[in-house]
């Protein structure tokens, strides 16, 4: 039998919206998806089994689902993904099985909005199931499954980017205890066929995440309010019991930080306003709530004789164990490698997320950073292969690669397509899969083609009008870098997308050298113009322009890290290296500035600059344990302080691993 991708009957007939497009040619939704917001939809199922051994579950949703099997949570899933190539979940659930009656409940979620989490607000809400026991299939999701919209939850407010719905739990809604055996769904309809359902399905390549719960180190009641303080910013969700009359509502606030006054700083920094509802049914209730926060702090403010217990933190991350070794001799650079793992064990969740907080997005420039950062950690690169086949399966929008990926926000930034080659060819370095390799050397290769469509005669490229050219983040830490980086870019020729340019057709002759394929003929020509355009004798630096007017450190630590240019010009540029120091850049561009000196023979001004007061251990200064967007709270407006890009010095001082 054929499992069938199920609905809520509003899903039956409605025809997808084609929400993929550049970036630069804007799409309005229709006026009418206000209906399709932050959906709710439950399904539930009896079935009986005669065995449980082997019992195997391919599951997936969409945007997202939330897994019980006889009362018991399991796991939710799957990794954001494209309708072309859709994830589900393989899981074994042998031990949530018993002989006789079982019953399978799914909390799945339309979100509707159009960010970088999921490829939502595009009007397709589904679930799909096929259970096995033994090799024998026992269970699909058919228009048998009961199915119900979730009263329970409604929104207030939405958060960041558009990224998220604040939630009003009512713990009094008639379908609180839906994933209970015994619960009664007689009353609900059955499901429909999603009729315009266009999937075509694969099977996830990583693993489930992790989920456990924490207590909180310092636990205080202070009048109506009870403090929590966790020790460590997390991500996952508050977890209590309450006793309280019908209808007390309770109000929750999360906080990365603390105000003056020691109450939680709930509308924070990153433009998030982390508070929410808990509205009681005057019986034991439970707080369950859906979409996860990052936060360390968090006040239960209680309405007068309400009673709340049993307070954890459920935590989720991707699986993780370190594995890796670091030369950090010292109590500053023991703390600020603790500081980056700490940010990598609990910032990955099914993607390489931008932070968890504010955008909840996997960048291509984080696969630069973060997903190194990881595999280093943990000695497997799988979940950058991963990433890498994320951003491949986003070429259907744009053969330059999308910035963000897998997401239905259309974003492009020239800098991290560029950088693509280098991690491809990282990855094959680091493990070898040369199977790998070959999977994504086509996608390399179109990419190629398509910024080809931007070359001079002399190879350097200019007027990328459809992307971004970044340079570096915050715009207030790129030293002065004196060229308009308008959106869209405006004519004329700059260093360091050239710089990048430079970078990936090195990447590019190495991968088509290790696959016996022909070099692109283009390298050697397109440095030397990069050195004619942008070198200045009389300086001995490379400068921004050709006009030779500034030189900042962007334009000088790219050509370090590709290796362009004479040795005495390399020695100018490690001076140069060292009177600005990393704090005169973003943590972004500090990655490649502490990478380039390793690959110079700089290992210990590498580790000097990673030690500097100014940098990582000014966030430990300020309380960080999750690095921050920035160097410190207030360089950027809205700083992340959950931001796992900035994570550069597990690659740096790893024992083993290559820098880039």
């Amino acid at each position: 039998m054929k499992a069938e991708f199920i609905c809520h009957k509003d899903f039956s007939t409605v025809q997808p919206i084609n929400v993929f497009h550049k970036e630069c040619e804007k799409k309005e939704l229709d006026e009418k998806d206000d209906m399709y917001l932050n959906r709710h939809i439950l399904f539930r199922k009896k079935f009986n089994v005669d065995k449980t051994k082997n019992a195997m579950l391919k599951i997936t949703a969409d945007d997202y689902y939330k897994l019980y099997i006889n009362g018991k949570f399991v796991t939710m899933g799957p990794a954001a993904s494209y309708p072309n190539c859709y994830n589900y979940n393989y899981i074994d659930v042998s031990d949530y099985l018993h002989l006789g009656e079982n019953v399978i409940a799914v909390h799945t979620y339309y979100q509707g909005l159009i960010n970088r989490v999921w490829v939502s607000g595009d009007r397709r809400q589904m679930l799909w199931v096929d259970m096995s026991v033994d090799g024998e299939q026992i269970l699909i999701s058919d228009t048998s499954w009961k199915c119900h919209e979730h009263t329970g939850y409604s929104n207030c407010g939405k958060i960041g980017y558009e990224t998220q719905f604040m939630e009003i739990y009512d713990s009094g809604a008639d379908e609180a205890f839906f994933y209970l055996r015994d619960f009664d769904d007689s009353d609900w309809e059955n499901a429909q066929i999603f009729k315009n359902a266009d999937y075509s399905l694969v099977k996830q390549q990583t693993k489930q995440l992790q989920f456990y719960s924490v207590e909180p180190k310092t636990c205080l009641e202070k009048g109506n309010t009870v403090w929590l303080d966790f020790g460590q910013e997390m991500v996952g969700y508050l977890c209590a019991n309450a006793k309280g009359a019908k209808g007390d509502t309770v109000i929750l606030r999360y906080g990365e930080e603390l105000n003056g006054d020691g109450s939680v700083r709930y509308d924070m920094r990153c433009n998030c306003v982390y508070e929410e509802k808990w509205i009681l049914s005057g019986g034991e209730d439970t707080l369950n709530q859906f979409d996860y926060k990052a936060f360390r702090y968090a006040e239960i403010i209680l309405p007068q004789g309400v009673d709340v217990s049993n307070i954890t933190m459920l935590v989720r991350h991707y699986p993780f164990e370190s594995k890796a070794r670091f030369d950090a001799d010292t109590s500053e650079l023991s703390a600020i490698v603790k500081l980056c793992a700490n940010t990598i064990k609990y910032g990955m969740q099914e993607n390489f997320v931008d932070c968890p907080t504010r955008e909840k997005g996997q960048y291509l420039g984080d696969v630069s950073i973060a997903a190194r950062a990881h595999a280093i950690l943990t000695g497997d690169t799988n979940m950058m292969k991963k990433a890498i086949t994320d951003f491949c399966n986003s070429c259907f929008v744009c053969p330059g690669m999308m910035a963000v990926s897998t997401s239905s926000l259309m974003q492009e930034i020239a800098d991290y397509s560029l950088q693509f080659p280098a991690q491809v060819l990282w990855v094959y370095k680091t493990d070898g899969d040369i199977d790998f390799l070959r999977y994504a050397e086509p996608y390399v290769t179109d990419m190629y083609k398509y910024f080809s469509q931007y070359e001079r005669a002399d190879c350097l490229i200019d007027n990328l009008l459809d992307k971004w050219n970044m340079v570096d983040w915050p715009k207030n830490l790129r030293d002065g870098y004196d060229f308009p980086l308008t959106r869209p870019i405006g004519e004329g020729l700059h260093n360091v997308i050239n710089a990048f340019w430079c970078g990936f057709l090195q990447s590019l002759d190495k991968i088509y050298v290790i696959l016996g394929k022909k070099k692109t003929g283009k390298t050697d020509k397109a440095i030397k113009a990069y050195i004619s355009a942008f070198y200045c004798e009389e300086k001995g630096l490379f400068c921004d322009t050709p006009e030779h007017t500034h030189s900042s450190i962007h334009s000088n630590v790219l050509p370090l890290l590709f290796n362009i240019g004479t040795d005495e010009c390399h020695k100018n540029i490690i001076e140069f290296i060292k009177r600005k120091k990393l704090s005169s850049m973003g943590v972004y561009m500090a990655y490649f500035t502490l990478a380039a000196l390793k690959n110079h023979g700089e290992y210990e001004l590498a580790k000097q600059l990673i030690a500097d007061p100014d940098c990582w251990l000014n966030m430990l200064s300020e309380d960080a344990t999750a690095t921050f967007e920035a160097w410190g709270k207030d360089q950027k407006w809205n700083t992340s302080l959950f931001h796992p890009w900035a994570t550069a010095p597990l690659i740096i001082l790893s024992e083993k691993a290559l820098p880039y």
